[in-house]
């Protein structure tokens, strides 16, 4: 029997503010049933187990992430679109800590591909072609930006900036300054 109000849609939805709340990695069937008061049984017949729930909250954070992203481009290039799309990386890690990390939760190829997750490398792309880049030279840096948004971010929400100066806003504006110049500057092969 299907219990009224629950849905799919909204079970996810309730699944991603609970990893928000307690970590990603906590997110279970069981977990989610305790935030409805009801037995986890009666959450099977919208989801199939923990690792459904979970691939489901990583489309969701794909989806919302990519959307923040082409909004934040929209209209930019260059130096601009580069810091808009760093700052909708990091300002979506520090508000939604359990989200973003269920954005990087390991999806098989069929799902992934049909995720919002292109979507990612494609406006990585877009923001590159102000910059001139060849390929394979396109692949290096999306790989270098994700490399250095992902490990800012990570550093940062594990708290390894709060303790010195200066703060962790002015590191952050200048390691996007950096980012255009060596983009600007790539090295030739």
């Amino acid at each position: 029997m299907v219990r009224a109000g629950l849905t799919t849609e909204r079970l996810v939805r309730a699944g991603a503010e609970l990893a928000d709340e307690v970590g990603f990695e906590q997110v279970t069937v069981s977990a989610l049933a305790r935030r409805f008061d009801v037995k986890a049984a009666s959450l099977y017949s919208h989801l199939e187990s923990s690792r459904d729930l979970k691939t489901r909250i990583a489309l969701l954070a794909l989806a919302e992430l990519a959307d923040r992203a082409a909004e934040a481009l929209a209209g930019r290039s260059g130096k601009d679109a580069l810091g808009a799309f760093a700052d909708v990386y990091r300002d979506y890690a520090l508000a939604h800590p359990g989200r973003y990390t269920a954005a990087r939760y390991p999806l098989d190829p069929e799902t992934a591909a049909a995720s919002a997750g292109p979507r990612h490398a494609q406006l990585t792309r877009a923001i590159l072609r102000g910059y001139d880049l060849p390929e394979p030279e396109q692949t290096h840096a999306v790989r270098l930006l994700g490399s250095v948004f992902h490990g800012y971010v990570s550093l940062e929400t594990a708290g390894g900036f709060a303790h010195s100066a200066p703060g962790s806003q002015e590191s952050w504006t200048r390691i996007v300054d950096a980012l255009d110049s060596l983009l600007r500057n790539w090295p030739a092969r």
